[in-house]
């Protein structure tokens, strides 16, 4: 069963049968987490890299910035039994879309700003792929681990 995360949410799950997809990451982050051990697994889809930005919507919906997205995405994960250790954890997105000066560049921040995250709470990333000028597809399999990558034209591919 495919379940959607959409921009500025989050789905965990232990369903082996679920497949958590986030479409069309463009200067979003797309963020899998997985316990092979629990067989609990994880997608969260942000927007922007921090809730000071706007510390109204970050209470409204931690699921647009990275710093409390993050934090709810793990908490969730633990709460069905994952354990940080054992977690594979795989960044996609932040592309530099449109003609965004440097200074706006959001996919770059919300990179940094999850790079960032992980470094403090020492946490390794396992695979990314950021950046660039296209949109990308990221898919979770619950019952297996595999996450799958899209690109604009392409098909998916296991990483």
């Amino acid at each position: 069963m495919n379940i959607i995360v959409g921009v500025s949410d989050m789905k965990v799950s232990n369903d082996a049968d679920a497949v958590l997809i986030a479409y069309s990451l463009g200067s979003c982050i797309g963020i899998t987490v997985y316990d092979p051990v629990a067989k609990v697994g994880g997608l969260l889809h942000f927007m922007l890299p921090e809730s000071k930005l706007d510390e109204g919507k970050a209470q409204k919906n931690p699921f647009m910035f990275a710093d409390t997205g993050i934090q709810a995405l793990f908490e969730a994960a633990y709460k069905l039994g994952a354990v940080k250790e054992r977690m594979k954890v795989v960044v996609i997105g932040g592309a530099k879309i449109l003609d965004q000066k440097s200074f706006f560049n959001i996919g770059k921040r919300n990179h940094i700003a999850a790079r960032k995250i992980f470094w403090k709470n020492k946490i390794m990333i396992d695979y990314e792929e950021v950046g660039g000028s296209v949109n990308r597809t990221i898919k979770l399999s619950i019952k297996t681990g595999e996450t799958w990558l899209k690109t604009l034209g392409q098909e998916f591919r296991k990483i």
